[in-house]
């Protein structure tokens, strides 16, 4: 089982007996999404020709969440 499924078997779980503000629930859903975007990241990585230095760079600016 990927880690994206996993965490929304947990969410689901979560779901049924908390309330929608929950802090325990929430920081589930933050941890589905962020697995979520690890897998499609790594699947767009794996079908795509290799970075030059500059794209790495560029992309990495990006993830850290960095304007330009």
């Amino acid at each position: 089982m990927s880690t994206w499924t996993h965490e929304r078997a947990r969410v689901a779980r979560l779901s049924q007996t908390r309330r929608p503000d929950d802090p325990d629930l929430a920081e589930a859903r933050q941890k589905l999404r962020a697995a979520r975007a690890e897998d499609y990241i790594r699947k767009l990585v794996d079908a795509a020709p290799p970075l030059s230095a500059e794209q790495r760079s560029r992309l990495a600016v990006l993830l850290n969440g960095a304007s330009s």
